[in-house]
């Protein structure tokens, strides 16, 4: 029984120290996500923490002789055949398997959020530039200048002017 229960201890400790609990914040944006990143770290870390002490230890040796002494071989006989008759079923798991899948799902799914959120990035950065640029010619700058720039601009102005719509 403890042998099985030991076994993911050790497994779950080995699991706890390969996870790049750094790494992953790092990528976290809003401050509800990594609120919520925390409240799961700090989850994992405490059971860890009881998986390593209270469930990773041998269980103590039970002094049948001692038992014997005191209150006499027919009763104790009975409890020690029902202890050793006890059989603890193995634990199976078949949730795990359900949820790689849906990680693996929602992992694809964050890198393809960062891909665009990147390409986002790189297309403000660029009309902030522009806009940066445009802010220091504006004072010198001629409507001709402006409008090869912006030539859908003038395009949409000469056909006001050319319908005789003067926007009233």
């Amino acid at each position: 029984m403890s042998g099985s229960v030991k076994k993911i201890a050790d497994m779950t400790f080995k699991a706890g120290r390969t996870i790049d609990w750094e790494g992953i914040a790092k990528l976290l944006v809003t401050d509800e996500a990594k609120k919520e990143f925390a409240n799961l770290r700090r989850s994992f870390d405490d059971v860890n923490s009881q998986l390593q002490t209270k469930f990773s230890q041998e269980p103590e040796l039970i002094n049948w002789e001692y038992y014997r002494k005191g209150i006499g071989s027919h009763l104790v006989n009975i409890y020690k055949e029902a202890y050793e008759s006890i059989e603890i079923p193995k634990f199976v798991d078949t949730v795990t398997p359900q949820y790689k899948t849906k990680f693996n799902a929602l992992l694809m799914e964050l890198k393809e959020a960062e891909q665009k959120s990147l390409k986002e990035s790189e297309r403000l950065e660029k009309e902030v530039a522009d806009v940066q640029e445009l802010k220091k010619k504006l004072s010198t700058m001629t409507a001709e200048e402006y409008f090869e720039k912006h030539p859908e601009l003038k395009k949409k102005f000469d056909d006001e002017i050319r319908n005789d719509y003067w926007g009233y």
